[in-house]
């Protein structure tokens, strides 16, 4: 008995940690001085997307996968949410990306039926491990890949910030998890 309890404590205290880490990474992004951000060119199920195609538009960044049990729907929701309550016009000149954390498993077609679920315009990118790494980092984002169950499934502790790019490709804003569709509306449209 000593032994589980020992065991939950151990498991208890990992998730405080890592918690703690993946918190200290989001809010160094409230910071005056957000990190630097980064042009990239990641894959979908329609082709390449590259980030300097969406210069003079607004766009966001959601780091995710399509197996995240709840941060990930709450957060891609809200995005659908804010992109609904825009008028056709600004929706034009705004584009939301879901860059999946999971390469392994969130293959290009799933990922673009998943996010075409929160919201058509919505797009599911990928790359390589080191393609996401290296993004994340430069857009201040964490996630760490747990270790696999006994039925070989996993999950994939992140980062739940929303970021906002600029027409001119700098990050501008990064808005944590429960942000308010007003607040996400009103931030992208302070930058149209």
């Amino acid at each position: 008995m000593k032994k589980v309890a020992l065991i939950g404590a151990s498991v208890a205290l990992a998730v405080l940690v890592l918690f703690v880490v993946l918190n200290l990474t989001s809010k160094s992004a409230r910071d005056p001085k957000l990190p630097a951000g980064a042009d990239f060119v990641l894959q979908s199920a329609d082709g390449p997307v590259d980030s300097k195609n969406y210069r003079g538009q607004v766009l966001l960044i959601y780091f995710g996968y399509t197996n995240c049990p709840d941060v990930c729907p709450a957060s891609l929701a809200a995005g659908g949410q804010a992109l609904n309550a825009l008028t056709p016009e600004e929706r034009k000149r705004v584009k939301l990306l879901m860059v999946s954390v999971d390469p392994e498993r969130d293959k290009l077609q799933h990922l673009k039926e998943y996010t075409a679920f929160f919201h058509g315009e919505m797009a599911g990118v990928t790359g390589t491990p080191a393609e996401i790494a290296a993004l994340a980092k430069a857009f201040g984002a964490g996630y760490i890949k747990q270790a696999p169950k006994a039925d070989g499934s996993y999950a994939v502790d992140h980062t739940v910030s929303t970021y906002v790019v600029d027409p001119q490709g700098k990050l501008a804003a990064v808005l944590d998890l429960g942000v308010s569709t007003e607040k996400l509306v009103s931030t992208i449209r302070k930058l149209l």
